[in-house]
């Protein structure tokens, strides 16, 4: 296996430099020129400026601005950060050892760099806090979602644990708070089709032969509200939201489903209530027996009224 050319520039706000590798062809007679083409979303006149700031750099250093073109070669930069609003909820330290970090992630953060979220995300943040540049994730939990979220520290064992995850080796149990409703006979497995396609938000059960599986189980129920238990024994996006909204349980605080409403990136109030709580799997690096629980509690359960934002009563 061939290894990965290691970047000369140390990582920046924990996020690893872009790399880019020039094409065979010398069609453009600078970088500049290859670099203005190659990225679109930056306009020339920002790239004109990180050149002057050197801030594209080869394997001997810095590029100056007219450096010529050279083919089959390797660049790295940091790109340009968005601005992000904080997401102010701690991340809870589940369990750490010299292969895995487990981590209770708090609602509204996403796992890993994507779209308008880079700095403030989970993956970024542990790396900047416990000063682990290695650090990477075994799996991925919605932003919304909270729970158990476990990263691997070296990068030799990445992919045993990445790849435990990928072949559903892993046992997962979830949490859900969401109405109660007495003519719902639970247990129950729930197996339908479920599509996502590219570029639409929300994903949709169509006809055909089942693709997704979830166990429902009743825990309990108080007030109208339910608390549910939800073994997947599959891993499509948004399965467990769908599973439930199908049932007529939708998940307190979904915004997607059943019906999709706009809220702002920054709006942290009335966060869904599903929880990552239990992962059990056999370590594919030690072979050892391994379980973790989460230590959070879904607060429309714990503490109904301040989920809804309602002002404390009086006395």
């Amino acid at each position: 296996m061939r290894r990965k050319l290691a970047s000369p520039l140390p990582q920046r706000h924990g996020l690893d430099a872009v790399r880019l590798r020039t094409p065979a062809e010398t069609r453009w007679a600078t970088m500049r020129d290859h670099l203005v083409e190659r990225l679109p979303r930056v306009e020339p006149a920002r790239i004109d400026a990180m050149l002057r700031e050197r801030r594209f750099v080869d394997r001997t250093g810095p590029i100056p601005p007219d450096a010529p073109y050279v083919p089959e070669s390797f660049l790295w930069f940091h790109r340009d950060l968005p601005v992000e609003p904080p997401v102010p909820f701690p991340i809870g330290i589940v369990h750490h050892d010299e292969q895995l970090l487990v981590v209770d992630k708090p609602h509204f953060l996403a796992t890993i760099p994507r779209g308008q979220h880079i700095v403030e995300t989970a993956l970024v943040r542990l790396r900047r806090e416990l000063d682990l540049p290695a650090l990477s994730p075994a799996h991925r939990l919605d932003r919304v979602t909270a729970g158990l979220l476990m990263f691997v520290l070296n990068r030799e064992h990445r992919g045993a644990y990445q790849t435990m995850f990928r072949d559903r080796r892993v046992h997962k149990t979830y949490e859900a708070i969401a109405p109660y409703d007495p003519q719902l006979e639970l247990p129950r497995t729930v197996r339908s089709r479920i599509v996502k396609e590219r570029g639409i938000i929300c994903a949709t059960e169509v006809p055909g032969p089942a693709n997704a599986e979830t166990h429902v189980e009743l825990l309990e129920h108080r007030d109208g509200l339910g608390r549910y238990r939800l073994t997947p024994a599959t891993g499509r996006t948004h399965q467990l939201r769908l599973h439930m909204s199908g049932l007529g349980v939708p998940i307190l605080g979904d915004d997607f489903y059943p019906l999709l409403t706009e809220k702002r990136l920054d709006d942290y109030s009335r966060p869904l209530q599903l929880l990552a709580a239990r992962l059990a799997f056999t370590d594919p690096v030690t072979g050892e027996d391994r379980s973790f629980r989460s230590g959070i509690e879904l607060a429309a359960w714990s503490d109904p009224a301040a989920w809804a934002g309602e002002p404390p009563s009086p006395g």
